[in-house]
């Protein structure tokens, strides 16, 4: 006789979690207004939560943030928790993992995702700690096994992030993950649904918490990657610092920013702040340009998202023309001031002047350079 176990019964040694039902997202805001990892988070979570024939939850924590409630229903949610309080007003660790030890108890949700930002890493921690349960931190990819297993699939780059591995916690409830912003989009904003919105209260009272927020000192002029609709990185191919001036070049043009691969970053040509991938930022602009970027997994993972990713690069085998929407094969050095200029020059004749110089090219070279570029791309 057989001891294998069918694929279609939950393991023998698998607690008996059926009290555990639903996906929880725990909203994030500052100052009343949400960060949009929660609202991607909702999207991704309504998938989850249809698979798994569960409600979709979320839970909003603040002073005066009623609205957020109202907003995480238009986003998605069937049932939104929210706790205001004074003492909610800034984050701090203990008062706000507090309210969520306390709702995972009494609602026991299956599934509870956060932001992958400082605040959403941090409160994971926490109650990951205090419950105790599993933490996968900075998931790209999530799913679900139907029932009866109803396991959470988190799934991140591992290994040098020269592979995928996928995360289960099978002993423990809830299956708790981090999740980067810009990678799951969000749903289209219903104003017209209708949802639950349940009021909780705040477990701890001012004069318990240690820890006192005296003032934020805020950052100006802040490059903000995932917020951007256009961004042209440059990575190794570029061959030294001096390039990404060409590179800004074409950014303004578009009125886009400038971005870079882990190896440029890691060479001290341009700053961290500039870094897409897995160890800087996950974006979804409207436009990527990906130019002298081979294309390594701990790149691709953080702008695959792009709605049109233009690859650059003189090897037509990088794997970047593997997530390239067109693929231009060539010299950068001549294309990219070719493509700068044109599109100056047509802003210019519909009236859209752009401050500076223009490029050096002469215009029937830049025409020319654009032409022979569009004619080697190639849909995706």
């Amino acid at each position: 006789m057989s001891n294998e176990q069918s694929p279609d019964q939950p393991e023998a040694s698998m607690p008996d979690w059926s009290a555990y039902r639903g996906v929880l997202i725990v909203v994030e805001q500052r100052d009343g207004a949400a960060k949009k990892v929660s609202w991607q988070l909702l999207g991704e979570g309504k998938k989850l939560a249809a698979k798994l024939d569960a409600p979709l939850m979320a839970l909003v924590i603040g002073e005066n943030v009623g609205h957020l409630a109202d907003e995480a229903v238009h986003y998605g949610a069937d049932r939104v928790f929210l706790c205001e309080a004074p003492e909610l007003r800034t984050y701090r660790t203990r008062p706000y993992s507090r309210v969520c030890l306390k709702l995972i108890e009494e609602a026991k949700p299956e599934i509870v995702l956060f932001g992958a930002t400082a605040t959403g890493r941090d409160l994971a921690g926490a109650i990951a700690t205090h419950l105790p349960t599993g933490l996968t931190a900075d998931t790209t990819q999530l799913d679900v096994e139907p029932p009866p297993s109803r396991l959470l699939l988190a799934s991140r780059p591992a290994f040098s992030e020269k592979m995928m591995a996928t995360i289960l916690c099978k002993q423990y409830r809830p299956q708790m993950a981090t999740a980067r912003a810009g990678v799951f989009q969000a749903l289209p904003k219903d104003a017209t649904r209708q949802g639950e919105i349940i009021r909780i209260e705040a477990t701890m009272r001012e004069e318990e918490i240690a820890a006192q927020v005296l003032d934020f000192l805020r950052e100006t002029g802040k490059l903000n990657l995932e917020d951007a609709e256009i961004i042209v990185a440059g990575g190794r191919g570029l061959g030294g610092p001096d390039a990404f001036g060409m590179l800004a070049e074409l950014a303004d043009a578009l009125g886009g920013v400038v971005g870079a691969s882990r190896a440029a970053v890691d060479a001290g040509w341009i700053g961290h702040e500039h870094q897409v991938g897995q160890t800087g930022a996950t974006v979804r602009p409207k436009l990527y340009f990906a130019i002298g970027i081979s294309g390594a997994v701990q790149h691709t993972v953080g702008m695959s998202h792009a709605d049109v990713v233009v690859a650059i690069n003189k090897d037509d085998k990088a794997p970047i023309f593997q997530f390239a929407h067109y693929g231009i094969v060539g010299d950068m050095f001549k294309i990219v001031p070719a493509i700068t200029n044109e599109i100056r020059q047509r802003r210019t004749l519909f009236g859209q002047q752009l401050a500076g110089a223009a490029t050096s090219l002469p215009q029937d070279e830049a025409k020319t350079g654009v032409n022979a570029a569009l004619e080697r791309s190639e849909a995706k």
